[in-house]
């Protein structure tokens, strides 16, 4: 089976986030994937924490004709655009975009008029 292009629609649920990191680790087997596990990982929590359990996504992953991987999560929610926040020391949460950040070459935020989708790149 070829890794890439993997689209999969699913509901944000917290049991969402762990069965996606081992489906794409069956998907991409060999294939050094941490940085893509955890921005899936962060990408989908994110969905759930900022617009609730059981929201509908979908999440793509492909090759760029860079030789980038590209992963896209879309939502419903156009409004609820996701910002670059600093976790205090204490913070328990606030840090999923700025792992992101660090992880990948870019990222950014598409609005359409029926919700948005937010992506990364990575090498």
């Amino acid at each position: 089976m070829t890794p890439l292009p993997f689209t999969v629609d699913l509901l944000a649920v917290p049991k969402a986030v762990p069965e996606m990191r081992h489906t794409l680790r069956e998907r991409c087997v060999g294939a050094d994937s941490p940085d893509l596990l955890l921005c899936v990982s962060e990408l989908l929590t994110n969905v759930i924490v900022h617009l609730g359990e059981g929201t509908p996504v979908t999440l793509r992953i492909s090759g760029t004709r860079t030789g980038r991987v590209r992963v896209e999560l879309s939502d419903p929610e156009p409004c609820a655009w996701p910002t670059l926040r600093t976790a205090g020391p204490g913070d328990e949460s606030g840090r999923g975009l700025s792992l992101v950040d660090a992880l990948a070459l870019r990222w950014g935020v598409d609005q359409g008029p029926y919700g948005k989708t937010v992506w990364c790149e990575l090498r």
